[in-house]
This record gives structure tokens, sequence and C-alpha cells, in this order.
């Protein structure tokens, strides 16, 4: 099987293996939760994506990864992985807590959507032996983040969904 059918396979599959997960186990709690405390959940998985650094790591990655991919997703992931923390530094504070949650969420659906487009001009998929150890991330991690990005975007959109059928 080639590398490019084995990345799409492996990434195909981690959406689908997070998706039953999700469906089974996160989202009827997220669901339970008030907004705040649902947010601050996410935050908390969105919290540790400073990892994203190590995309520029020497020894890590190959040297061949682009840096067109590797910088930007390195810088953009750990942006938003401080954004995350700042959102759960001020939980107490709810102006600057739904300001950080709004800012995280953007900034790092952002930094997904163009990850997936340098991947595509790069094709990754065909590289993807230059991900090196960094491979998991990809296939592992980035399902779970784009499924909770979409999530965090209902849940900030829900009260006014609500309040649009009620009207």
């Amino acid at each position: 099987m080639s590398p490019e059918i084995l990345f799409q396979t492996h990434l195909v599959l981690g959406y689908v293996a997070w998706l039953l997960c999700f469906g089974t186990y996160i989202w009827p709690r997220l669901k339970a939760m008030d907004s705040a405390e649902a947010q601050r959940a996410i935050a908390t998985l969105h919290s540790f994506r400073f990892f994203g650094l190590v995309f520029i790591l020497p020894g890590v990655v190959s040297p061949n990864l682009p840096a067109s991919f590797a910088t930007f997703a390195a810088y953009w992931d750990f942006a938003t992985g401080v954004l995350a923390m700042l959102a759960l530094l001020t939980v107490r504070v709810r102006p600057l807590f739904w300001l950080f949650v709004m800012a995280f969420n953007v900034t790092g659906f952002i930094d997904l959507i163009v990850d997936y487009t340098h991947a595509v001009q790069i094709d990754l998929p065909a590289r993807a032996g230059e991900l090196s150890a960094t491979y998991a991330i990809p296939i592992i991690y980035v399902p779970l983040l784009m499924i909770t990005h979409i999530v965090a975007f209902y849940l900030l959109l829900r009260p006014q969904l609500g309040a649009a059928r009620a009207a």
C-alpha cells in the first residue's frame, strides 16, 4: 500500500474512531454541562497544543519536511494552546473567559484549515514519513481537535439558536 493511501486511511479512520467515541462518551456529557463548563473541558484539551512546537524541533521531524507546513503548524498550535490556557485562567472573569474561548477556537480552527491546505499543497500524504515521530499528531490528535472546535462553535451558538427558534 502506498504512503498516500496509508496516510489518508489513517486520517479518515482517526475521524471515524473519534466521532464514535465522541458520540458515545463525550458529547452526551458536554451537552449536559452548562456552556462555560463545556468550554472549559474543550479548552483543557486544547491547552496541550503547545506540543505542536515539536514540528520545528530539530531531530524530531525530517529536515525535508517543508517549513511552509511545519512552521505555521507549530506556531499556530502554540498560539491556540496559550489562548486556551488563558481561557482556563480567566474562567472567573466571564467576559475575558468568553473572549479567550472565542479566540482559541477561531485561531485553532484557522490553524487546522490552513494546515490541511498546506498538507495538500506539499503532498504531505506522499511525504508522511517526513513527519517521523509526529506522524501520530495529524492521525490521532488533529481529528479530535477539529471535532471539538466544531462542537465549541455549536455550543457558543446554541443559546442564539434556541432564541431564534423561540422567536
